[in-house]
């Protein structure tokens, strides 16, 4: 069994307040769960109103498929056009590591 997950440091666009900030981060985590199927959550910045860490996380028989979902989990993020992809960090384990 492998684990995975992906982390992203974002800059979001002209938001000027914590609920529009939610109202781009919602649909996007909405949509990360339904289009990847993976399970995702705000995990940092939450009092910033122009920043956000987001985390997606997968389980799966085979790194190939683990990589491959991860993978278009982050070119799907950085096409967002209301947000600036600052960073992305992906890390994998095996069940027996």
């Amino acid at each position: 069994m492998w684990i995975g997950w992906i982390e992203f440091d974002i800059l979001l666009g002209d938001v000027q307040s914590l609920k529009e900030k939610r109202s781009i981060i919602r649909p996007l985590l909405a949509e990360l769960k339904r289009r990847f199927d993976v399970s995702v959550a705000e995990v940092g910045d939450h009092d910033q109103y122009r920043r956000s860490q987001l985390g997606a996380g997968l389980v799966a028989a085979d790194r190939a498929h683990l990589v491959e979902v991860l993978t278009a989990v982050e070119r799907f993020v950085a096409a967002r056009p209301e947000l600036e992809l600052l960073s992305s960090r992906q890390r994998d384990l095996h069940s027996e590591d």
